[in-house]
């Protein structure tokens, strides 16, 4: 992307004198046409097959009576319900920019993709710890299992899930959508992320950069210290117990769970939480490509693939089909 000095400097006085932005340019992946199609085609075999994946999940638990009942199917199927908003938050647009030859994005488009992405990673965040909750609750506390995660405690879980997760980044995308922009309009990223964002702005930013950090970090720190407490009390307990059988399989389960929450809290920790160099815009978009596109990709891979209980269920569904 070019500019000529004369309309770099005549775009900044304008921002200097209070000209509104109209909209940002995404750099994306660069301007190379055979890395760009070989992109295209990755991410779209990516987006269409992790939409497979999580439709199937919801599919079976709504179409299996036994699953449909089951506490941590409901909070499954609810998470895939999630991760195919999540997806579908980025991944059309990251397309469309990769097979058109413009990648402007308007200022409203722009922060609308910031709130509602962030605000379906936070959901996530409080997902994960409803998850290790019900982990918590069915191998430490089996005999109220049930009693407790009635499906009416489910939904409710699930509805305080979702509130919680979009109510976080209202303050911060408020704040940084009323900066001053006296940089070129160009950020260096395939999503509008409030980094590269708040790079563009007019110093002194004032305390929006701290609001935005004790944003990302109270969600963080508050739903890892649930999620560690949970499968740290499971382990313990699975460690203390005598039946082998038993352990060996809640094992395989809360194994398959950790990898999960490894890879979205090590992903998103290692891009907001540790301090990093501005130059490094190209690790940061590998990083960000692996919890936008991969980690939903492997997600239902990882939670059904040795789960014997959704096995049974494809199984029957399967049955019914055919006959």
């Amino acid at each position: 992307m070019t500019f000529s000095l004369d309309s770099l400097v005549c775009f900044q006085m304008e921002l200097a004198n209070g000209t509104t932005i109209q909209e940002f340019i995404l750099v994306g992946f660069g301007a190379e046409h055979q890395k760009k199609l070989l992109l295209f085609i990755v991410f779209t075999i990516l987006y269409v097959i992790t939409l497979a994946e999580n439709i199937t999940i919801i599919a079976l638990v709504l179409l299996d009576a036994h699953l449909a009942q089951l506490p941590m199917y409901i909070l499954l199927s609810n998470f895939s319900w999630l991760e195919m908003c999540y997806v579908t938050t980025t991944v059309p647009r990251m397309l469309f920019d990769l097979a058109s030859s413009h990648s402007n994005i308007s200022f409203h488009a722009c922060f609308l993709q910031f709130y509602v992405l962030f605000s379906l990673g936070s959901t996530e965040f409080f997902f994960l710890s409803a998850m290790a909750l019900d982990r918590y609750l069915a191998i430490c506390h089996p005999l109220h299992y049930f009693q407790i995660m009635s499906p009416n405690f489910c939904y409710a879980l699930v509805s305080t899930c979702w509130i919680l997760g979009f109510l976080g980044y209202i303050v911060p995308v408020i704040l940084i959508s009323r900066l001053s922009f006296c940089r070129p309009n160009i950020i260096d990223h395939f999503v509008c992320d409030p980094v590269p964002i708040m790079n563009l702005a007019c110093p002194p930013l004032g305390k929006v950069p701290l609001v935005c950090q004790m944003a990302m970090h109270a969600i963080f720190v508050s739903n890892v210290t649930c999620v560690v407490f949970s499968y740290g009390k499971v382990i313990c307990t699975l460690v203390k117990s005598s039946n082998q059988g038993s352990r060996r399989k809640a094992f395989s389960t809360i194994s398959m769970h950790l990898l999960v929450v490894t890879l979205f809290y090590g992903s998103v920790g290692g891009m907001y939480l540790i301090p990093s160099r501005k130059s490094q815009s190209e690790v940061t978009k590998a990083i960000s490509i692996f919890y936008v596109t991969i980690t939903p990709f492997l997600n239902p891979l990882i939670y059904c693939l040795r789960n014997d209980q959704v096995k049974e269920a494809l199984g029957r569904l399967l049955r019914r089909t055919l006959r």
